[in-house]
């Protein structure tokens, strides 16, 4: 088994550059109210769930490899069509679960995705372009589905969604093994973070939510050798490596 010799952390901001939806759960319906909305924390902050960025990035660099579904199990998959189990950097960085040969942990934690929330309160730093809100942090957008033969709206519903503008602090941890693919690794999850630009996070891409930036200023590269976890030793920067 591959030794740990180190860690790497990928840190910085999300912008949302459109409306952003990530469905959270609703314990009561309100006449009138928010048909689907986003999930919030406990202090009813809206925030990224860690897994739908990692989810998001496995599944970007999956189709970028040319998969067509996470298992050869799932419906509809045809024999020989490349599935994620085929893909071995995609079992390398994310894991493959049970009990069969091959099986591994994923190498990268992907933490939750909290708001700024001091940027998003402070008009001086924000301009005040959340002062117009319906509620403390969100916006609410009407959808509906067209019926294409006579042109008619139906079903509308309430969508919440954090307003375009809002700031998010992210962290990726990578394990390095001693197996030499530290520089592969670190450059295939690179290239997920350049697709997911030009993608869409959350729900309810197709209709223009979910475009997000990762500003380069606010980017950093870090790392711990097993060394500097005995001497308690801070991150360091880490140089070599293609940055966003």
């Amino acid at each position: 088994m591959s030794k740990l010799i180190e860690k790497v952390r990928i840190s910085g901001k999300i912008i949302a550059e459109t409306g952003l939806h990530i469905g959270g759960s609703k314990t009561a319906l309100d006449i009138g109210g928010i048909d689907l909305n986003v999930i919030k924390t406990a202090e009813g902050v809206p925030f990224i769930p860690g897994s739908s960025l990692k989810g998001k990035l496995r599944s970007l660099l999956a189709r970028e490899h040319g998969s067509v579904a996470t298992s050869k199990k799932e419906k509809g998959v045809k024999e020989g069509e490349t599935t994620d189990e085929d893909i071995q950097i995609i079992i390398e960085l994310f894991g493959s679960a049970g009990d069969k040969n091959g099986a591994c942990p994923s190498r990268i934690i992907v933490r939750d995705v909290f708001l700024d929330k001091e940027f998003f309160n402070d008009p001086l730093k924000n301009e005040g372009i959340f002062s117009d809100l319906e509620m403390d942090y969100t916006e609410s957008k009407w959808e509906n589905t067209i019926v294409r033969k006579t042109g008619t709206a139906i079903n509308p519903r309430p969508v919440e969604r954090v307003p375009a503008g809002a700031k998010f602090d992210f962290e990726i941890v990578y394990n390095v093994f001693d197996d030499n693919k530290k520089e592969m690794h670190l450059n295939e999850i690179i290239k997920a973070l350049r697709i997911l630009e030009d993608d869409y996070l959350g729900g309810q891409g197709s209709r223009g939510y979910g475009k997000i930036s990762f500003p380069r200023e606010s980017m950093q590269y870090q790392f711990k050798s097993i060394e500097h976890y005995k001497n308690g030793t801070d991150w360091q920067e880490l140089t070599s490596i293609k940055k966003l």
